[in-house]
Protein backbone atom coordinates (compact mmCIF):
# COMPACT_ATOMS: atom_id res chain seq x y z
CA UNK A 1 0.00 0.00 0.00
CA UNK A 2 0.91 3.55 -0.63
CA UNK A 3 0.11 6.15 1.59
CA UNK A 4 0.86 9.51 0.76
CA UNK A 5 0.81 13.18 2.15
CA UNK A 6 -2.05 14.47 3.65
CA UNK A 7 -3.94 17.64 4.68
CA UNK A 8 -6.02 18.66 7.73
CA UNK A 9 -9.82 19.01 5.53
CA UNK A 10 -12.14 17.99 7.58
CA UNK A 11 -15.11 18.79 4.80
CA UNK A 12 -13.19 17.14 1.54
CA UNK A 13 -14.59 14.57 -0.38
CA UNK A 14 -12.38 11.41 -0.81
CA UNK A 15 -10.39 11.13 -3.77
CA UNK A 16 -11.07 7.71 -5.44
CA UNK A 17 -8.20 7.85 -7.86
CA UNK A 18 -5.43 5.36 -7.36
CA UNK A 19 -2.12 5.03 -8.59
CA UNK A 20 -1.39 2.00 -9.77
CA UNK A 21 2.43 0.92 -10.61
CA UNK A 22 3.04 -1.57 -13.01
CA UNK A 23 3.10 -5.12 -11.33
CA UNK A 24 1.07 -3.52 -7.90
CA UNK A 25 -2.06 -3.41 -6.58
CA UNK A 26 -3.47 -0.28 -6.85
CA UNK A 27 -2.84 2.49 -4.05
CA UNK A 28 -5.09 3.96 -1.92
CA UNK A 29 -4.55 7.75 -1.66
CA UNK A 30 -4.56 9.36 1.73
CA UNK A 31 -5.05 12.57 0.30
CA UNK A 32 -6.62 14.95 -1.76
CA UNK A 33 -5.76 17.32 -4.41
CA UNK A 34 -8.42 20.30 -2.80
CA UNK A 35 -9.07 22.81 -5.67
CA UNK A 36 -8.73 25.75 -3.54
CA UNK A 37 -8.08 29.03 -5.01
CA UNK A 38 -4.63 30.38 -5.59
CA UNK A 39 -4.27 33.70 -4.08
CA UNK A 40 -2.39 36.61 -6.69
CA UNK A 41 0.32 36.87 -4.01
CA UNK A 42 0.51 33.06 -3.73
CA UNK A 43 1.25 33.00 -7.55
CA UNK A 44 3.21 35.56 -7.72
CA UNK A 45 5.33 33.96 -4.61
CA UNK A 46 5.06 30.45 -6.87
CA UNK A 47 6.53 32.45 -9.87
CA UNK A 48 8.82 34.49 -8.52
CA UNK A 49 10.24 32.36 -5.60
CA UNK A 50 9.64 28.90 -6.61
CA UNK A 51 13.15 28.61 -8.77
CA UNK A 52 14.57 29.14 -5.79
CA UNK A 53 12.92 26.73 -2.64
CA UNK A 54 10.58 24.15 -4.87
CA UNK A 55 13.03 21.06 -5.51
CA UNK A 56 11.53 19.03 -8.88
CA UNK A 57 9.90 15.26 -7.86
CA UNK A 58 12.84 12.55 -9.42
CA UNK A 59 13.12 9.25 -9.15
CA UNK A 60 16.89 8.96 -8.15
CA UNK A 61 18.77 9.91 -4.62
CA UNK A 62 18.63 13.94 -3.90
CA UNK A 63 21.76 15.29 -3.22
CA UNK A 64 20.78 17.31 0.01
CA UNK A 65 24.19 19.76 0.00
CA UNK A 66 23.07 20.61 -2.89
CA UNK A 67 19.74 21.50 -2.20
CA UNK A 68 21.14 23.74 0.09
CA UNK A 69 23.52 24.95 -1.56
CA UNK A 70 22.04 28.30 -1.59
CA UNK A 71 22.06 29.09 2.27
CA UNK A 72 26.22 28.58 2.10
CA UNK A 73 26.38 32.52 1.88
CA UNK A 74 24.06 32.87 5.16
CA UNK A 75 25.49 29.82 7.02
CA UNK A 76 27.57 31.31 9.35
CA UNK A 77 24.90 34.01 10.73
CA UNK A 78 21.81 31.39 10.52
CA UNK A 79 24.03 28.97 12.75
CA UNK A 80 23.25 26.09 9.47
CA UNK A 81 27.55 25.82 9.07
CA UNK A 82 29.72 24.06 11.30
CA UNK A 83 33.42 23.86 12.03
CA UNK A 84 34.78 23.24 8.51
CA UNK A 85 32.08 24.77 6.97
CA UNK A 86 29.77 22.03 5.77
CA UNK A 87 26.07 22.67 5.81
CA UNK A 88 25.57 19.59 5.19
CA UNK A 89 25.41 17.66 8.76
CA UNK A 90 22.85 20.36 9.83
CA UNK A 91 20.28 18.38 10.71
CA UNK A 92 17.40 17.76 8.35
CA UNK A 93 13.81 17.37 9.16
CA UNK A 94 11.21 16.34 7.02
CA UNK A 95 7.58 18.17 7.55
CA UNK A 96 4.42 15.82 5.69
CA UNK A 97 1.98 18.34 5.51
CA UNK A 98 2.25 22.01 5.55
CA UNK A 99 -1.15 23.03 5.45
CA UNK A 100 -0.52 26.79 4.60
CA UNK A 101 2.46 26.97 6.28
CA UNK A 102 2.21 28.93 9.44
CA UNK A 103 3.91 26.22 12.11
CA UNK A 104 6.77 25.71 9.30
CA UNK A 105 7.64 28.68 9.45
CA UNK A 106 7.58 29.30 12.71
CA UNK A 107 9.53 26.41 13.20
CA UNK A 108 12.45 27.31 10.62
CA UNK A 109 12.44 30.90 11.66
CA UNK A 110 13.29 29.21 15.51
CA UNK A 111 15.71 26.42 14.14
CA UNK A 112 17.75 28.18 11.69
CA UNK A 113 20.57 25.15 12.50
CA UNK A 114 17.89 22.98 10.88
CA UNK A 115 17.12 22.14 7.20
CA UNK A 116 13.28 21.35 6.49
CA UNK A 117 12.48 19.48 3.76
CA UNK A 118 8.09 20.20 3.13
CA UNK A 119 6.08 17.94 1.15
CA UNK A 120 2.84 19.31 0.28
CA UNK A 121 0.47 19.09 -2.59
CA UNK A 122 -1.93 21.88 -2.59
CA UNK A 123 -0.93 24.76 -4.32
CA UNK A 124 -2.48 28.09 -2.78
CA UNK A 125 -0.54 26.13 0.92
CA UNK A 126 2.79 26.18 -1.22
CA UNK A 127 2.37 29.89 -2.26
CA UNK A 128 1.82 30.90 1.34
CA UNK A 129 4.87 29.40 2.38
CA UNK A 130 7.13 31.00 -0.17
CA UNK A 131 4.56 34.11 0.75
CA UNK A 132 6.42 33.46 4.91
CA UNK A 133 9.50 32.57 3.32
CA UNK A 134 10.14 35.57 1.53
CA UNK A 135 8.54 38.15 4.44
CA UNK A 136 10.84 36.21 7.39
CA UNK A 137 13.72 35.87 4.94
CA UNK A 138 14.25 32.01 5.48
CA UNK A 139 16.77 29.97 4.01
CA UNK A 140 16.39 26.82 5.31
CA UNK A 141 13.30 25.58 3.60
CA UNK A 142 12.96 23.27 0.85
CA UNK A 143 9.78 22.07 -0.63
CA UNK A 144 8.85 19.41 -2.89
CA UNK A 145 5.02 19.67 -4.46
CA UNK A 146 4.81 15.89 -4.57
CA UNK A 147 3.13 12.87 -2.89
CA UNK A 148 5.70 11.83 0.56
CA UNK A 149 5.77 8.54 -0.15
CA UNK A 150 7.26 8.86 -3.12
CA UNK A 151 9.53 11.53 -1.99
CA UNK A 152 10.54 9.08 1.01
CA UNK A 153 11.09 6.09 -1.00
CA UNK A 154 13.05 7.54 -4.01
CA UNK A 155 14.70 10.86 -3.17
CA UNK A 156 15.74 10.22 0.29
CA UNK A 157 18.43 7.95 1.29
CA UNK A 158 17.88 5.95 4.25
CA UNK A 159 19.11 7.24 7.23
CA UNK A 160 19.15 10.45 5.95
CA UNK A 161 16.27 12.22 8.39
CA UNK A 162 16.97 13.82 12.01
CA UNK A 163 13.52 13.71 12.75
CA UNK A 164 10.14 13.81 10.78
CA UNK A 165 7.14 16.07 11.44
CA UNK A 166 3.47 15.17 10.83
CA UNK A 167 0.95 17.64 12.40
CA UNK A 168 -2.74 17.18 11.83
CA UNK A 169 -3.31 14.61 8.79
CA UNK A 170 -6.32 14.12 7.93
CA UNK A 171 -8.32 11.62 10.18
CA UNK A 172 -10.60 10.47 7.92
CA UNK A 173 -13.71 10.53 10.41
CA UNK A 174 -15.69 7.52 8.60
CA UNK A 175 -14.80 4.30 9.09
CA UNK A 176 -15.10 3.15 5.33
CA UNK A 177 -12.04 5.31 4.91
CA UNK A 178 -10.25 4.81 8.34
CA UNK A 179 -7.80 2.78 5.69
CA UNK A 180 -6.88 6.29 4.10
CA UNK A 181 -5.52 7.19 7.20
CA UNK A 182 -1.65 8.23 6.86
CA UNK A 183 -0.56 6.23 9.69
CA UNK A 184 -0.63 2.47 9.13
CA UNK A 185 2.28 0.17 9.90
CA UNK A 186 3.88 -0.13 6.16
CA UNK A 187 3.91 4.05 6.22
CA UNK A 188 6.05 3.84 10.03
CA UNK A 189 8.26 1.05 8.71
CA UNK A 190 9.69 2.91 5.58
CA UNK A 191 9.52 5.86 7.39
CA UNK A 192 11.63 4.60 10.19
CA UNK A 193 14.16 3.29 7.73
CA UNK A 194 15.15 6.92 6.78
CA UNK A 195 15.49 7.72 10.21
CA UNK A 196 18.85 8.66 11.58
CA UNK A 197 19.92 6.29 14.88
CA UNK A 198 18.23 9.06 17.24
CA UNK A 199 16.35 10.55 15.06
CA UNK A 200 12.33 11.15 15.89
CA UNK A 201 8.89 11.52 14.93
CA UNK A 202 6.49 14.01 16.41
CA UNK A 203 2.84 13.35 15.15
CA UNK A 204 -0.32 15.71 16.44
CA UNK A 205 -3.44 15.29 16.02
CA UNK A 206 -6.92 17.06 17.39
CA UNK A 207 -8.48 13.16 16.91
CA UNK A 208 -8.47 11.30 19.87
CA UNK A 209 -9.56 7.87 17.86
CA UNK A 210 -6.68 9.23 15.00
CA UNK A 211 -4.69 9.71 17.94
CA UNK A 212 -5.42 5.91 19.87
CA UNK A 213 -4.49 4.58 16.11
CA UNK A 214 -1.27 6.84 15.94
CA UNK A 215 -0.07 5.71 19.53
CA UNK A 216 -1.21 1.80 18.56
CA UNK A 217 0.91 1.88 15.49
CA UNK A 218 4.21 3.78 16.46
CA UNK A 219 3.95 1.29 19.41
CA UNK A 220 4.72 -1.67 17.62
CA UNK A 221 7.10 -0.80 15.19
CA UNK A 222 10.28 -2.70 16.83
CA UNK A 223 13.07 0.54 15.89
CA UNK A 224 11.05 3.01 17.71
CA UNK A 225 10.82 3.80 21.63
CA UNK A 226 8.09 6.10 22.92
CA UNK A 227 10.06 9.12 24.25
CA UNK A 228 7.09 9.81 26.91
CA UNK A 229 6.31 6.30 28.04
CA UNK A 230 8.94 7.10 31.55
CA UNK A 231 9.09 10.64 31.60
CA UNK A 232 5.87 11.67 31.67
CA UNK A 233 3.58 8.30 32.57
CA UNK A 234 0.64 10.52 33.75
CA UNK A 235 0.21 11.18 29.81
CA UNK A 236 -0.37 7.48 29.20
CA UNK A 237 1.44 7.24 26.20
CA UNK A 238 1.39 10.69 24.68
CA UNK A 239 3.99 13.80 25.09
CA UNK A 240 3.84 17.27 26.36
CA UNK A 241 3.72 19.67 22.93
CA UNK A 242 7.51 20.07 22.36
CA UNK A 243 8.49 23.48 22.89
CA UNK A 244 9.50 23.82 18.99
CA UNK A 245 5.97 23.32 17.78
CA UNK A 246 3.82 26.30 17.86
CA UNK A 247 -0.01 26.33 18.42
CA UNK A 248 -1.50 27.50 14.79
CA UNK A 249 -4.75 30.07 14.88
CA UNK A 250 -6.46 26.83 14.06
CA UNK A 251 -5.50 25.09 16.83
CA UNK A 252 -5.76 27.44 19.54
CA UNK A 253 -9.56 27.83 18.24
CA UNK A 254 -10.16 24.21 18.96
CA UNK A 255 -8.66 24.60 22.44
CA UNK A 256 -11.29 27.28 23.26
CA UNK A 257 -13.87 25.27 21.96
CA UNK A 258 -12.63 21.99 24.43
CA UNK A 259 -11.19 20.24 21.62
CA UNK A 260 -7.94 17.79 23.26
CA UNK A 261 -4.49 18.49 20.95
CA UNK A 262 -2.45 14.95 21.53
CA UNK A 263 1.09 15.24 20.76
CA UNK A 264 3.27 11.71 20.17
CA UNK A 265 7.22 11.73 19.98
CA UNK A 266 9.12 8.29 19.16
CA UNK A 267 12.85 8.19 18.41
CA UNK A 268 14.53 5.17 16.46
CA UNK A 269 16.79 3.33 18.56
CA UNK A 270 17.66 0.28 16.90
CA UNK A 271 18.40 -1.07 13.49
CA UNK A 272 15.08 -1.59 12.65
CA UNK A 273 14.22 -3.08 8.92
CA UNK A 274 16.18 -1.35 6.66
Amino acid sequence: MIYPVQHHALNEKPNVAMTTPAGTPPAIKSFVRRAGRTTRGQARALADLGGQFLLPFQSKPLDLTAAYAETTGVAAQMGLQTANGDTAASPLVLEIGFGMGEATAQIAATMPGTRFLCCDVHPPGIGALLQRIDAQNLHNIRICAHDAVEVIDQMLPLQCLDGVHLFFPDPWHKKKHHKRRLIQPPFIARLTAHLKIGGYIHCATDHLPYAQQMLDVLGVEPALINTAAQSHPDLLGYAPRPSYRPQTKFEQRGIRLGHGVWDLVFQRTAEGRD
